[in-house]
């Protein structure tokens, strides 16, 4: 199974997209709800519907910029947020981007790509990132026993794939996950090196 732009594609026009809550995950909505400076420049990728980018939106943080292959995934994002800016929505390949960012928020797309993909991942995060920026969100804290997508994985696996470009600030099993996900999520903050 090829995890492409065209899988993803036919996922949203199915509506076959299980990992979609319908709203702000509680620990990140806290998360954000902590957040003081409304100017800092915010990545989501693998947004989907953007529900966080939604509510990050509302609060008045006006540099949030989402990522996600497909423009279908936008739709949900423009009609309940029609004033969220165009060129903020950046309909393509995560590895490919350009620009830097104060803070990367991850929710579900780390957990969607290959696992050969990972150590791609962190070195595209910190590559997007400024000196000091952050990486926080939320993590599966187990391996799971179907294949995936969603892949999991382990706290000590974390650790060390992320402990070359980031210093682990909070790598622990989050407490407020929604009942499918309870005792199975890491609320992750990593500072880039």
């Amino acid at each position: 199974m090829e995890l492409d732009q065209n899988y993803w594609q036919h996922k949203y026009l199915e509506e076959s997209t299980p990992w979609d809550i319908g709203y702000t995950s509680p620990p990140l909505k806290d998360f954000i709800d902590g957040l003081d400076d409304q100017n800092i420049r915010i990545l989501i990728p693998g947004a989907g519907r953007a529900y966080e980018a939604i509510y990050l939106h509302r609060k008045g943080f006006n540099q949030v910029f989402v990522c996600d292959w497909v423009d279908e995934a936008f739709e949900h994002l423009r009609a309940e947020a029609p004033d969220f800016p165009e060129h903020q929505l950046l309909c393509g390949d995560f590895f490919e981007l350009e620009g830097e960012y104060d803070m990367i928020l991850e929710q579900t797309f780390f957990c969607a790509i290959s696992p050969s993909l990972r150590g791609s991942y962190v070195s595209k995060a910190a590559n997007l990132l400024r000196k000091g920026g952050s990486l926080a969100g939320l993590l599966f804290a187990s391996q799971f026993e179907k294949a995936g997508p969603p892949f999991g994985g382990t706290e000590n696996e974390y650790r060390n794939l992320f402990s070359e470009k980031f210093e682990v600030i909070t790598m622990e099993m989050e407490e407020n996950s929604i009942l499918p996900r309870s005792k199975n999520e890491l609320f992750v903050k990593l500072i880039k090196k």
